[in-house]
């Protein structure tokens, strides 16, 4: 079998290694490193002499992944800034890794690893200690690269269990969670907030004609954001004035709320005007996010905002766009229709899309009659809403 390639750039061989023994003294020597050992597996590969590691951390998550995955627990015997040696905790066991470390380097290479087990078969626990919360997110940061996947703590105490055979507590699967996640996102969310300014700069620079804007409390906290690119400044001129806009919640740490207005172009495709992030869905978000809207795209006289029901909404499109013809969304009306007669959900579509989609008032009317006919208690309804 050809041997893999390697997953890091290493300088060329042979390697010089502070040679040390395990109380610490010695002196440097030479070693041909063997062909193949890095693998693509990276930190998850197994333990065996002559493998380069790039940090100390990524050695000890190593062995500790590879301890819960044979069922044993070591212990740091020995470690300074020139090597590492580990034991298993059984005292009479003979099991053991030493890594040195490569001169003017942080690259570690395992110079000593004794395999075979010693200890007793039932000194084994399901409570691990090498299973702490960022040795948890190395394990199953793999499972969150899906965007769309919801990943619960539960989730990860169950995945630990099957795959590894070790119980951790709730908090330690909550803290592995939010460390895969960090480490997947190459920062924390704060340091993306803190990223923020110079990201409107650059946009601002490599979209002439864009309308950015960050606000932030007396605190200098983040609070709310708008980014309308040019393309869709100069596109919605050609475009027909109604605006549609919605919400979606975030999932993040600090939550909060996404707001988007869209409209159609000639093709009758979505044409993308502008994004706003906010702390909720309430009527200072929407009102400034609207403000926003109406100061790039203005307030045509026969503009039309079209909504879902939500109260924060209204109140903030009489206040932004006080002459714009305000209509709720066809498809989130029908889904409170649905609710509200549930029973009659069959009849609700057949009837319902057709008296939506008409064009002139004396199609409308009959369509809305069959509607009623066949859904009674629609046209109280419908009236009450408005």
């Amino acid at each position: 079998m050809s041997p893999v390639k390697p997953y890091c750039n290493v300088p060329p061989i042979p390697f010089t290694v502070d040679k040390v023994d395990e109380e610490g003294s010695g002196s440097g020597g030479n070693f041909t490193i063997k062909e193949g050992i890095y693998g693509q597996g990276g930190i998850l590969g197994d333990i065996e002499e002559d493998r380069v590691f790039r940090s100390k951390k990524e050695l000890m998550t190593c062995l500790s992944i590879t301890s819960m995955r044979e069922k044993f627990q070591y212990k740091v015997f020995k470690s300074n800034t020139h090597f590492i040696v580990v034991r298993c905790v059984h005292p009479s066991c003979l099991w053991r890794v030493r890594a040195n470390k490569l001169i003017d380097s942080e690259y570690l290479m395992v110079t000593k690893h004794v395999k075979n087990h010693t200890c007793p078969t039932d000194f084994k626990t399901v409570r691990h200690r090498q299973a702490t919360s960022w040795v948890v997110g190395e394990c199953i940061k793999r499972r969150l690269i899906n965007p769309g996947r919801v990943f619960r703590p539960r989730d990860v105490m169950d995945d630990m269990k099957q795959k590894y055979g070790v119980e951790v507590s709730y908090s330690v699967a909550w803290r592995g969670r939010e460390c895969a996640y960090e480490n997947l996102r190459l920062g924390t969310p704060e340091q993306s907030y803190n990223l923020l300014p110079g990201y409107l700069h650059m946009l601002h620079q490599t979209n002439p004609g864009s309308i950015v804007n960050l606000e932030v409390t007396d605190g200098n906290k983040f609070q709310y954001l708008f980014i309308a690119f040019a393309a869709s400044i100069h596109g919605f001129l050609y475009c027909r004035p109604v605006i549609s806009i919605d919400v979606t919640h975030l999932k993040g740490k600090y939550r909060g709320v996404l707001f988007t207005a869209v409209c159609h172009d000639v093709n009758q495709q979505i044409f993308p005007l502008a994004f706003g992030v906010g702390d909720s869905e309430n009527d200072a978000a929407w009102t400034w996010f609207l403000k926003r809207v109406k100061y790039v795209f203005g307030e045509n006289p026969a503009l039309v905002i079209v909504s879902d029901r939500h109260h924060s909404i209204r109140s903030a499109v009489e206040q932004a766009f006080p002459k714009a013809f305000h209509g709720i969304c066809m498809y989130h009306l029908l889904n409170n229709l649905k609710t509200k007669f549930k029973s009659k959900s069959k009849e609700l579509e057949q009837h319902y899309i057709p008296a939506a989609k008409s064009y002139n008032l004396q199609e409308f009317h009959v369509l809305f009659y069959t509607l009623c006919s066949a859904v009674p208690g629609a046209k109280e309804y419908l009236e009450w809403l408005g």
